[in-house]
């Protein structure tokens, strides 16, 4: 393993923390470290691997409950020689996930007498590989096709998976028989005590590779970079997740591969906001069009529309747009889309401009003012005349 972090410390998160709070705080991390958005930064890509390694660990029941307890040597490689077997796609992860260093605990701290055996040939679904897609406002309210570009772990083709050069094939090894597991008998004060470890010759696979594939140097898998073309649907929001089935890392023993999980994030827009699947907009008028009402071009995703503003129109003052809004992305419709009224004093006003204003002021009634008078009243039933 490599320098020992604080896995809770790397994630920014407690002890105690939830599976869900652990997870929140993964994805959060690995966007912010993640390769394609800091393309050369070569320190993000440290982060980003620190970050998918220890949400490989703390993600993980068994692993967690080992480094709880153990701390680093809990799940350290370099214990029965295994190798990480990164979900979450991190492409610079190990192949070793069929190890089980549950096996190698269990014998090292008092799997005493009939530990379980492990079926070495059992099938295996293939772990989930995460990434990250960045998407504009509009292609998340239309929908979109995207082309997602990621790594994830495929059988060698050279070999077939096996980790034999072609032409040759694994043996069963000869020191544990086929089990990787073999029995070590130890006497103790209480007797003869039986302990099953995992076999070192084989690290557990019950099978040698006398001659290693060349392409993947014995491991049988390979890291393989995929262009995959996907289809956005119209509605989708920040934070939402799509699921690509059996686009992600591949099983063991004819198992399927593990799905692709799509963390989608709508970048904001200019003068757009999304509230569920409703639109606001604020957008300012002057002082004459608020007070004689007028035509103004409101702009919606679908286009620029006219909107007939009343005379009277406040600061404040909403309306609505019906079916302007965001596609309801698991039903029919659509939302709608809201605008706010915001009345634009004007300034550096001409000395005839302020006499107008006077004047006008001048010959118009308090009625017309209605929360100016309503202000009045109530001050004076305050305080009197």
């Amino acid at each position: 393993m490599a320098e020992k972090k604080d896995f809770y410390g790397v994630l920014g998160v407690s002890k105690s923390a939830s599976d869900e709070e652990i997870k929140k705080a993964y994805r959060k991390q690995a966007k912010k470290y993640h390769p394609d958005l800091n393309p050369g930064n070569k320190e993000a890509e440290k982060k980003f691997k620190e970050v998918n390694e220890a949400y490989e660990v703390l993600s993980d029941k068994s692993k967690k409950s080992r480094y709880d307890q153990f701390g680093h040597a809990g799940v350290d490689p370099n214990y029965g020689g295994g190798g990480y077997g990164y979900s979450s796609g991190n492409p610079f992860g190990g192949f070793g996930e069929d190890i089980d260093l549950g096996d190698i605990f269990n014998s090292f701290f008092g799997g005493f007498g009939g530990s379980r055996s492990r079926n070495h040939n059992t099938a295996k679904r293939g772990t989930d590989v995460e990434v990250s897609l960045n998407i504009s406002f509009e292609e998340a309210a239309k929908g979109c096709k995207k082309n997602i570009v990621y790594n994830n772990i495929e059988n060698c083709e050279e070999c077939n998976g096996t980790g034999a050069k072609k032409g040759t094939s694994p043996q069963t090894c000869g020191k544990c028989g086929g089990s990787g597991q073999i029995t070590i008998s130890q006497r103790t004060p209480f007797g003869i005590i039986q302990t099953s470890q995992i076999c070192e010759k084989c690290r557990g696979s019950g099978q040698t590779i006398n001659s290693p594939c060349p392409q993947c140097s014995g491991r049988g898998k390979t890291s393989k970079k995929q262009n995959l073309e996907i289809n956005i649907p119209a509605g989708i929001n920040s934070d939402q997740v799509l699921n690509i089935r059996e686009k992600g890392n591949c099983g063991t023993n004819g198992a399927p591969p593990g799905d692709l999980h799509i963390y989608v994030n709508v970048s904001p827009h200019q003068i757009f906001q999304r509230k569920n699947d409703d639109i606001w907009c604020d957008i300012p008028i002057t002082f004459t069009q608020a007070t004689l009402g007028d035509d103004i071009v409101v702009p919606t995703l679908d286009g620029k529309v006219q909107y007939r503003i009343h005379e009277g129109t406040q600061t404040g003052d909403v309306f609505k747009l019906k079916g302007k809004g965001v596609k309801h992305i698991h039903s029919r419709g659509f939302g709608d889309q809201y605008v706010k009224i915001h009345i634009e004093i004007p300034k550096n006003l001409s000395e005839m401009q302020k006499e107008i204003l006077k004047e006008f002021d001048k010959y118009t009634p308090e009625k017309n003012y209605q929360k100016r008078s309503s202000f009045f009243d109530k001050l004076k039933n305050l305080f009197g005349s």
